[in-house]
């Protein structure tokens, strides 16, 4: 399944909505310092996360979404076999039955399968 951030956004919105407004979450809690100034607190604030910028951030770092998923108890686990080494996750307990040689892969094919039934569940 080859599939990007914006692609994700794009086909589950219900699942869009909740991890854009995760994101802007963390931006505000992250500019929550008194050594910033006020007007740039403001000009953050008014930032909009449309989707080309929330996809970027999905595209780099896949993980970053893990606790996003388990605020709404879909919770991925990354194993690996060490001997090969081969990766491959697991959602609430049920392994996909595929294997990548690759960490980051298995993160982001766990994250397409979570973005649909986070996108079902609401």
């Amino acid at each position: 399944m080859i599939m990007n951030g914006l692609q994700l956004l794009k086909d589950y919105p219900k699942a869009a909505i909740v991890v854009k407004q995760w994101y802007l979450d963390k931006m505000l809690e992250n500019i929550n310092d008194e050594s910033i100034p006020d007007d740039f607190k403001e000009i953050v604030r008014q930032q909009s996360l449309d989707d080309d910028k929330v996809s970027k951030f999905i595209d780099a770092s896949h993980r970053t979404l893990f606790d996003v998923f388990d605020n709404h108890k879909i919770y991925i686990q990354i194993s690996v076999l060490v001997e090969a080494p081969k990766f491959w996750y697991s959602l609430n307990g049920e392994d996909s039955g595929l294997r990548w040689d690759d960490r980051k892969e298995a993160e982001k094919q766990a994250v397409i399968v979570a973005f649909k039934l986070l996108n079902d569940k609401l």
